[in-house]
């Protein structure tokens, strides 16, 4: 597929001049070819000429090109029209026209199992060979819980990473969460209330839904918590006490006269006296990052960076005030802004009346803390879709002063994860959905579907859901649908790949899942060559020839390295769900059609069913999904 695509270029090229990248699809069951391309059709504007002429020229040259394709006269199989090749060989690819304007392409058999061969564990590529790039996703705020957005996010943000490296980048994976601000001052105004013990993330959650409401409903709640906010800053500012180490997501701990560790005794500030609530914003924080990343490990996805607000906070506060004395933020009314409206976009406070910084601020920040620590080539940040117009702010203000920094940066965004029903879910209420239970919702339903508790499986079925849609809109989580082992499902992919393991468990000793060149012996699937009269060879007309369902398989198995490209370059895991998808179904047929053990083609059949599961294992790992024994 990729050798007729490159051909067709490089002839619309030499024709015509034209740098065009042409499309080949499959062809549709009326048209008797394995793919089509409409070129014709939309080069028929700019050359002002009909579809159906340009069609026939370029087929013209196609079959009187020296050498056809490059990859397969390499391989000795020129292609021509149908009939024998111009060099006394079967041709590679057969091509016609079809009205209005569509070239059509047959591959012979030589040409798909030679391909085949070609692809069988050979999915490299260097579209980002020795780039940095960094990938900012879920970005979870302590004080607060994990939601379904953030599962989502993680899900989808960990996948994209996966291409990536795929794709040879070195991928930082950044985590971006706000340790201070208005919410914490909230979750902080509640827990002064009731002091607890024993302090747990879920107490940390109550306390942040209700310190919400005491804030919008009550004036001098409302007061009380902007000094909060205030003294958060600086708690956090001076830090804890000299020698103490939060490590994000890791153990409290000081370190003694030689440097051991020993367990942390309370937060102290500045002064030397034991302050209640530094040691109560200190605990809770770092029982959030703890929550965190015990989560993620739960998941199978790791961060490399943990970006807290407080420690971008000041690098985003000296840009704005250096960028205030040259007038892309100015003064309203006791507060620094960027005026949006001459961009046609929102005006945004980034340095609020009290001197405190805003989120804008904080992704200031964020942006040159990121370059300073890695100097990235791509920086891709994702959101929620709410979050889309802020962000146009916050970049169109840096673009102003740093261009080569937003045009690194791609911001890409996602819509909410909806359950069957629609019913509206907010954290402030305190009804969103949390994002272990989800987790415990999959699980539920495969126990009850199925009897089962794989966690491998349910996993599956939880990542494949949400990555099987195209990033952007809203989408409808089902817990029961998504553990189905029929239709567009996590556990029917694994299922297939676990039927394709029982094949290869039976194979005889013999068979060799390392060999290369399977399906390059014509002499093998008895296709042996008989001479013509002229000494040409010719095929033996009682040779058995690929069937349909094996043609399918091998044909869309052939599609994969295209599905990648695309994946890469549009930073869009979906692609490769969706092909995974198309790909079980061309194998089921395969199964149900075709005999392996103890066919007289079981050693060919055999290695289609291992490559068959080597795209699957390569696939589903890019979408952060493992594959189990057995199901």
């Amino acid at each position: 597929m990729q050798d007729i695509k490159a051909t067709l270029k490089q002839l619309i090229h030499d024709l015509y001049g034209l740098d065009f990248e042409p499309d080949l699809t499959p062809s549709p069951d009326n048209i008797d070819a394995d793919y089509s391309s409409n070129a014709p059709l939309k080069l028929a504007k700019d050359l002002h000429k009909s579809p159906m002429e340009i069609a026939k020229e370029l087929v013209k040259t196609f079959i009187s090109t020296e050498g056809g394709f490059r990859s397969a006269a390499a391989r000795g199989l020129a292609p021509s029209a149908r009939g024998d090749g111009p060099d006394g060989r079967d041709p590679a690819v057969d091509i016609n026209v079809s009205t209005p304007g569509f070239l059509n392409f047959t591959l012979s058999d030589d040409y798909l199992q030679t391909a085949l061969d070609d692809l069988d564990g050979n999915y490299e590529s260097d579209a980002y060979k020795d780039q940095t790039v960094i990938c900012e996703f879920s970005d979870p705020n302590p004080f607060k819980v994990l939601h379904v957005g953030h599962l989502y996010t993680s899900v989808v943000g960990d996948s994209i990473a996966r291409l990536f490296e795929y794709a040879g980048a070195k991928v930082i994976r950044a985590n971006f969460g706000g340790d201070v601000g208005l919410h914490v001052a909230k979750t902080m105004y509640a827990l002064q209330q009731k002091p607890i013990d024993n302090l747990t993330i879920e107490d940390i959650a109550k306390c942040y839904v209700e310190g919400t409401a005491a804030y919008e409903d009550d004036e001098k709640a409302h007061q009380k918590i902007t000094e909060l906010n205030k003294e958060i800053y600086a708690i956090n500012a001076a830090g804890p006490l000299h020698g103490r180490v939060t490590a994000l997501g890791g153990p409290t701990f000081e370190l003694d006269e030689n440097g051991g560790k020993v367990p942390a005794g309370p937060a102290q500030n500045t002064s030397g006296r034991t302050d209640g609530l530094a040691e109560l914003y200190w605990r809770g924080r770092e029982l959030s990052y703890q929550y965190f990343d015990k989560f993620y490990a739960s998941i199978g996805v790791h961060f490399d960076k943990y970006y807290p607000e407080s420690t971008v906070a000041d690098l985003g506060l000296a840009k704005v005030k250096e960028e205030l004395d040259k007038g892309i933020y100015e003064y309203s009314d006791g507060a620094v802004i960027f005026n949006g409206d001459k961009y046609g976009l929102h005006t945004r406070v980034f340095i609020n009346k009290e001197g405190v910084p805003t989120y804008e601020t904080k992704d200031v920040g964020l942006i040159f803390t990121k370059w300073q620590d890695y100097h990235f080539d791509k920086s891709v940040v994702i959101t929620g879709s709410e979050q889309l117009d802020y962000m146009k702010v916050v970049l169109t203000s840096v673009e102003q002063y740093a261009p080569e920094l937003v045009e690194k940066t791609t911001h890409l965004t996602h819509g909410l994860v909806k359950l069957p029903g629609g019913v509206k879910m907010s954290s402030r209420k305190g009804n969103f959905l949390k994002a272990v239970d989800v987790l415990d919702m999959v699980r539920a339903a495969l126990k009850d579907e199925y009897n089962s508790e794989d966690e491998t499986v349910s996993l599956a079925a939880t990542k494949y859901a949400f990555l099987k849609y195209k990033m952007g809109g809203d989408i409808i989580f089902d817990p029961q649908e998504s553990v189905k082992m029929t239709g567009n499902s996590g556990p029917y992919l694994l299922y297939s790949c676990v039927r394709a393991k029982k094949i290869l468990d039976k194979a005889p000793r013999e068979f060799n899942t390392s060999a290369q060149g399977v399906f390059r012996s014509a002499a093998a699937r008895g296709l042996a060559r008989e001479p013509h009269g002229d000494g040409r060879e010719r095929r033996d007309p009682g040779a058995e020839v690929l069937n349909s369902p094996e043609r399918n398989l091998i044909k869309k198995l052939l599609e994969y390295r295209a599905v990648l490209d695309e994946a890469v370059t549009e930073m869009a895991p979906h692609k490769v769900a969706n092909y995974l998808y198309e790909l079980a179904q061309a194998f089921s047929r395969f199964y149900e059609n075709c005999e392996v053990i103890g066919s007289d083609q079981e050693q060919n059949r055999l290695k289609l069913v291992q490559i068959y599961l080597a795209t699957m294992t390569h696939g589903l790992g890019l979408l952060g999904i493992t594959i189990p024994e057995e199901m």
